[in-house]
């Protein structure tokens, strides 16, 4: 990921470069199968083919991976992201949970020389080495890159052609020779996400041919067993269009090598990745962008047996445990479960991007930062799991209870039953199930609800014939309240009751129509960008950001979605420096 340093750790996020999956062509997806090869069980030993396996077979027994992300590619050293040194005991940890590869990110920038002969210090070479070493050591496949360097100094090549061809060459050749010798079980990936400034997507497409040819020629004439080494190849962006697959297909003809993987990145559809424009499920938008992804891969290359490792994979701005979620628990755990499938579907090797500490794993601990999400993505290398519209049931505590319905996404699973802990409940009593329609009676509701304090009140799993069950939060809210409020453009904090409920996003709008806020092309503001809840503080932050990019003296009205249902509407003016927020 192409990403700056922030003081509190946020993720490293990636561009809406990324082309959004409505604007590509829809690619019928291929007939699903399993494969037996990317099955991974939750603990194994050396499971490596033999040096004679073809590149799929290899690729597929790297299946699962996991990127040590935010630590050799920080900016400017190893630590200056927030997380700790590699040791060794990171790699055990990793093994021990089941992953088979791990992609060691390194940016190489502040290590080497800006000028002739780009001499990378033999210090940072050395501890590139040992981090490597500690993997393979482990019985890891490892991945190993030039990372950020493809926006701090690549990226210019559009206007520093020989100078950036010769830098990359001579960082290639240094890298080269560093591990020639290493076993084959290390992989040497060109370039990561390539980016080309003030260029035409056909402009950036001959750029990356050249580097990805320059990267195959200096490796494959380094000698020892860099000559057979698996290379990895990256489109344009790490981008799946099927412009920028076709143009890599090209070019890895060109250079008669059987032994080529491809990588492409995915973080799902952007406006659901990071929450804008009205983002915030993981509907059939998000889904057909997901499933027309992996269809071009697999028709373009793994149909074909060209391997292909999803080098990055994830969601742009979850989980980040330093901020407000801003993606719905539920509607993630959907996202995970479906990636899982539609990769092995595919034949597709998936390595986790994981920034630290604040995301997945605390590299000071060795602990996951939440067990049940990852638990729920191991879940996802191997097994399909029953899911449903939503994980919440939300009942108005104004209101009398009534029954409520779900829709069951089995998935391929038969639906069980519905459990309160070891205890099942009754159906036809508790609840009952038409086609894939789970309604749960007003009486188990208003049993699960108890004191109908807000916040969740009960948790119930719904249970199918395999993969992880269905958790459903039996939920008391209220419409939540806000107050008005006076301040500065240095960020206005809403006073706000919650009341069991939770933020799903904001509109903010102009009396005329237009959309008003930094995001100009819908009325749905980036969530954590713009407006942030604070839960326990009970306020609710209209950021700088946002309101710096008001119209003075221009009232806009905002609408607060909340995952209820409930909405809120609120005004807010911003004259000059001050800003003042008035209830509806």
């Amino acid at each position: 990921m192409k990403g700056t340093h922030h003081p509190t750790g946020r993720p490293r996020r990636s561009r809406p470069a990324r082309v959004l999956g409505l604007l590509l062509a829809l690619v019928t997806m291929i007939g699903v199968t399993s494969t037996a090869a990317l099955a991974a069980p939750a603990h194994q030993g050396s499971l490596r083919p033999s040096l004679a396996a073809s590149p799929m077979d290899t690729v597929a027994a790297m299946q699962p991976s996991w990127n040590m992300g935010n630590t050799l590619d920080a900016i400017p050293d190893e630590t200056s992201w927030g997380n700790p040194a590699a040791t060794k005991a990171l790699f055990d940890t990793i093994k021990s949970q089941g992953f088979r590869s791990v992609r060691i990110p390194v940016t190489w920038t502040d290590h080497q020389s800006s000028s002739a002969p780009y001499t990378i210090d033999a210090a940072w070479m050395n501890r590139v080495k040992q981090v490597v070493d500690w993997a393979l050591a482990d019985g890891l496949y490892v991945v190993l890159n030039v990372h950020h360097d493809s926006w701090q100094w690549i990226a210019t090549m559009p206007t520093d052609h020989d100078g950036v061809l010769a830098r990359f060459k001579a960082t290639w050749t240094q890298i080269a020779a560093t591990f020639k010798d290493s076993p084959r079980s290390l992989l040497l990936e060109s370039n990561n996400e390539p980016q080309f400034n003030n260029t035409t997507d056909a402009q950036g497409i001959q750029y990356n041919d050249e580097l990805n040819t320059a990267f195959h020629s200096v490796v494959r004439q380094s000698g020892g067993n860099n000559a057979t080494r698996l290379l990895v190849l990256p489109t344009l962006h790490t981008n799946s269009g099927q412009a920028f697959l076709d143009a890599l297909a090209a070019n890895m003809k060109s250079f008669n090598d059987s032994n080529l993987v491809v990588t492409v990145h995915y973080y799902g559809y952007y406006p659901f990745s990071v929450n804008v424009a009205g983002g915030t499920q993981f509907d059939a938008t998000s889904q057909k962008d997901m499933t027309d992804h992996f269809a071009r891969i697999r028709a373009t290359f793994t149909s074909k047996g060209i391997p292909v490792y999803l080098g990055e994979y994830g969601l742009l701005a979850y989980p980040d445990s330093n901020h407000p979620s801003r993606i719905e628990r539920g509607e993630a755990l959907k996202y995970f479960e479906q990636l899982g499938y539609q990769a092995r579907a595919a034949r597709v090797t998936t390595a986790l991007w994981d920034p630290g500490t604040f995301a997945f794993l605390n590299r000071t601990t060795l602990q996951w930062t939440d067990p049940a999400l990852f638990a729920a993505i191991r879940s996802s290398w191997t097994a399909r799991s029953g899911t449903a519209s939503s994980d919440r049931i939300f009942l108005a505590k104004s209101s009398a209870i009534t029954a409520q319905a779900l829709t069951l996404n089995p998935n391929g699973r038969t639906f069980q039953g519905l459990w309160q802990g070891s205890t099942r409940l009754a159906q036809g009593k508790d609840y009952t199930v038409s086609g894939d329609w789970l309604t749960l009676t007003a009486a188990a509701l208003t049993r699960l609800a108890g004191n109908r304090a807000y916040g969740t009140n009960a948790t119930v799993e719904a249970r199918y014939s395999g993969g992880l069950p269905w958790k459903i939060y039996v939920t008391t809210y209220d419409r939540p309240v806000l107050s008005d409020a006076s301040g500065s453009t240095n960020g206005l904090t809403v006073p706000t009751q919650y009341r069991g409920d939770q933020l799903a996003t904001m509109e903010a709008t102009y009396a005329d129509g237009t959309n008003a806020g930094p995001v100009n092309w819908s009325p749905y503001q980036e969530f954590n960008v713009s407006f942030s809840p604070d839960y326990s503080g009970n306020g609710l932050l209209l950021t700088s950001d946002f309101l710096n990019a008001l119209r003075d003296n221009r009232q806009a009205t905002l609408v607060f979605h909340f995952w209820s249902g409930a909405t809120v509407t609120y005004h807010v003016t911003k004259n000059a420096g001050e800003v003042t927020g008035t209830v509806v």
